[in-house]
């Protein structure tokens, strides 16, 4: 089924280039006392570990950063590449890693509110071999919109601007 599906959605984005490009759009606003996101029908909470402010009722954007390249390692894979290239998943393991330190966040000398050292490990358990495999791999590192984002970043464009208080 997804195979068929996947051929349908490649032939309609090569008859009409347009139907297959989007503008995702993720919208957060202060809720409780945390960032409430939205997207879509989605919502979800961030907040962040007490050592900076936060009270660690949700995960942290660091997590959901994280989550996005680990997710790309599992549902990418599985739900496309798998099926173009004919690879058998019987599971799939991807865990995002990095390094950070907080005292960057609280603007401490020295110390860099960088996220450094990003590494991602994914396991696909098949019984297809190396030969299926390494393209579908391959694949990946070439198509995965949130690898791709990390590895080559882009131009973010920022407005802030303060707003007038409301007064109840």
């Amino acid at each position: 089924m997804a195979i068929d599906q996947l051929t349908e959605s490649a032939a309609r984005f090569r008859a009409d280039p347009s139907s297959g490009r989007g503008t995702p759009t993720v919208t957060a606003s202060l809720a409780n006392g945390r960032a409430r996101i939205s997207s879509g029908p989605f919502n979800w909470e961030a907040d962040l570990p007490p050592a900076i402010g936060g009270t660690n009722l949700a995960p942290s954007p660091t997590a959901y950063l994280l989550g996005a390249l680990a997710g790309c390692g599992g549902a990418f894979l599985n739900d496309t590449l798998a099926p173009q290239y004919g690879v058998r998943i019987d599971g799939i393991t991807a865990v995002a890693r990095c390094a950070t330190d907080l005292a960057g966040l609280v603007g401490l000398d020295g110390a860099s509110p960088e996220l450094l050292s990003i590494e991602l490990d994914i396991e696909v358990s098949s019984p297809d071999g190396d030969d299926k495999t390494g393209p579908m791999f391959q694949a990946w590192r070439e198509r995965c919109p949130i690898f791709l984002a990390l590895l080559k970043p882009n131009a973010v464009g920022i407005t802030m601007r303060r707003a007038e208080a409301v007064v109840a």
